[in-house]
């Protein structure tokens, strides 16, 4: 019985875990019944004891240099409480062979810092990234149509009606670069304020931002189960007719369009949906094709297209091309 138990103990340690085949708590001359206070108090009298300046012989600085090694393994294996705890069932259940890796590399590999502050940041670094790129594809936007003659003739034409257009009380080559630069700045003010950007470069919201739509996600999902038990009792349930946002809903919905790819539509193109009666879904499939179909006939007669269906043929990215044909 002794020669059974006694090899049931030395299956309990495994060579890379913990402290090897060696006993933590044998290292820092210490009992599984200790506390941590006395564990430390063991652990500074051997660290004191066995620390490589305390010898002068090159073999005893090289011995105590092992063993403080060993010394500071087993303590910081035995002052953490969930390692302790692991280490202790490894020592009562040996057999679990793989279970024992899998809690020991669970505890070293797992990231030091709290992972609730991991995503919070990493949430913030999105959310200004989404923010402050969202602003320079809208201003981006507005620039382009600073520089468009077409737009620019209609935005001085509207400053000139609302005489916002006037010299400053400036004489000589000041002058010329004052007049430049309000002039400049009011066709700015007046696109911005008379032109409907919408899609990817509209003006910004603070709704749009990550954080924000996470805050509220809780408010968004009351608000779609709402909506879902509403759509379901009328027009499920009832037969109700669909009204005008419904239909939109429905045609958005088999076009597969985002928020911001359906804003983008022209309010004259949703009413030509209307129109057809692309709500009903044997209606969509019809119009569907038919745009399926005049696509293809601008891509067959574009010199663009039947330039990239030859690339395609001789073999796409994957040829060898020694130059022009």
């Amino acid at each position: 019985m002794c020669w059974f138990a006694c090899v049931f103990t030395v299956n309990a340690y495994i060579d890379g875990l913990y402290c090897g085949r060696e006993n933590c708590y044998d290292i820092l001359e210490s009992t599984r019944d200790m506390t941590k206070n006395e564990i430390i108090k063991n652990y500074r009298k051997l660290a004191r004891q066995w620390h490589p300046d305390r010898h002068k012989t090159e073999e005893g600085k090289k011995e105590a240099h092992e063993k403080f090694q060993k010394i500071g393994n087993a303590y910081e294996i035995l002052k953490d409480d969930e390692q302790r705890v692991d280490y202790n069932y490894m020592l009562d259940n040996p057999d679990e062979y793989y279970s024992h890796y899998f809690y020991y590399y669970q505890h070293r590999l797992a990231p030091k810092v709290d992972i609730r502050i991991v995503i919070a940041v990493t949430i913030s670094i999105v959310s200004v990234f989404q923010y402050f790129g969202a602003w320079s594809n809208y201003n981006a936007a507005i620039d382009y149509l600073c520089k468009d003659p077409k737009y620019r003739s209609r935005a001085i034409d509207t400053a000139m009606k609302e005489n916002k257009l006037s010299n400053p009380s400036m004489k000589g080559k000041s002058r010329r670069v004052k007049i430049k630069e309000d002039e400049e700045q009011i066709i700015r003010e007046v696109i911005e304020s008379n032109m409907d950007i919408r899609g990817g470069y509209q003006r910004p919201k603070y709704t749009d931002v990550l954080w924000i739509q996470i805050i509220f996600l809780p408010y968004y999902l009351l608000m779609y189960i709402v909506w879902w038990f509403q759509w379901t009792w009328k027009f499920t349930i009832k037969r109700e007719e669909y009204g005008e946002e419904e239909k939109l809903y429905l045609i958005r919905k088999y076009m597969k369009c985002g928020t911001t790819q359906w804003e983008a539509i022209d309010e004259d193109d949703k009413l030509d949906y209307l129109d057809q009666e692309l709500w009903k879904k044997d209606n969509f499939k019809v119009w569907k094709q038919q745009q399926d179909e005049e696509m293809k006939a601008k891509l067959a007669e574009s010199a663009r297209y039947k330039s990239y269906r030859r690339y395609m043929k001789k073999g796409g990215p994957g040829q060898i091309s020694f130059g022009p044909d």
